[in-house]
Formats: structure tokens, sequence, C-alpha cells
């Protein structure tokens, strides 16, 4: 079975990230895995699927959180290694 895809958005204040979160759920067949606040006002969402799907959400998303808010950076690892879920739960 092939590995599933990790997308992670991070916008500047919650309530971006909560769009950019609605966003790519409806539009793509992804799992939201979790989210991290990380500092200064900045948070993260992580969503895992098929790579395609993922780059779907991922785009969805950025493109609704930039309407209301600041997309600090966008990242897509299509098959991430094994040892990097040892870096967070939310992580596959």
């Amino acid at each position: 079975m092939a590995k599933e895809a990790i997308g992670m958005i991070e916008c500047k204040g919650f309530v971006a990230l909560m769009e950019a979160s609605d966003a790519a759920l409806k539009s793509a067949d992804v799992t939201m895995t979790g989210w991290e606040k990380i500092g200064s006002g900045l948070v993260t969402g992580f969503f895992s699927g098929n790579v395609a799907a993922v780059k779907a959400a991922v785009e969805a998303g950025a493109d609704a959180a930039g309407q209301i808010g600041e997309v600090i950076a966008v990242q897509v690892i299509p098959r991430p290694h094994d040892d990097l879920s040892k870096l967070g739960s939310f992580i596959g």
C-alpha cells in the first residue's frame, strides 16, 4: 500500500487556519490529522491523504485563508519517511 502524503498550511491567526481547514476538508478527500500552535500568532494545520488530494486541499485551503488573513507557508510531502512520525502524533 502506498504511503499517504502530508500537507501543511501555516497561517497567522487561528481564524485564518479555521478558514483554510474548512476549505481544505471540503475540497478533497483528506483527513485533518491535527494542528499546532507555533507561537507569535502562527498556527499550522496538518492534513493527510493521497498526493493529489492533499495538493488540491492545501491549495484550496491556502487560497481561502489568504482571503481573510495571512498564509505564511504551505508544504506537501508526498511520501514521508517513517521516522518523520517521531516528530509528532499529528504526522501520519
